[in-house]
């Protein structure tokens, strides 16, 4: 799937241009030598970021998705396809953090 909306994929670029500021100003405070709270408070801020532009992605996708499925597939199909997949993801990144 391609973004065709122009407002979402301009969204998205500013949250990612905003975000890469932020990954470059918390390079900068390991440089510094910057107290490692100050460093957490801004990867939490960072993963924050991260989450809620994935979140506008997802809506887009979904809604996308919907409203032109593919031929032959239904938008129950659609959804249920998408459930597992993000489910999966999870599954494995939980799995990543135990090891």
């Amino acid at each position: 799937m391609q973004l065709s909306d122009i407002e979402v994929r301009q969204n998205l670029e500013r949250r990612l241009k905003r975000i890469e500021g932020q990954v470059r100003g918390v390079q900068r405070m390991l440089e510094d030598g910057r107290d490692c709270q100050a460093v957490l408070q801004q990867l939490v801020a960072v993963r924050a970021a991260v989450h809620q532009a994935s979140l506008v992605l997802v809506r887009a996708h979904a809604t996308e998705c919907l409203r032109h499925p593919a031929p032959g597939r239904t938008p129950e199909q659609l959804v249920e396809e998408r459930w597992a997949h993000w489910r999966g993801c999870r599954r494995r990144k939980q799995l990543n953090e135990v090891s």
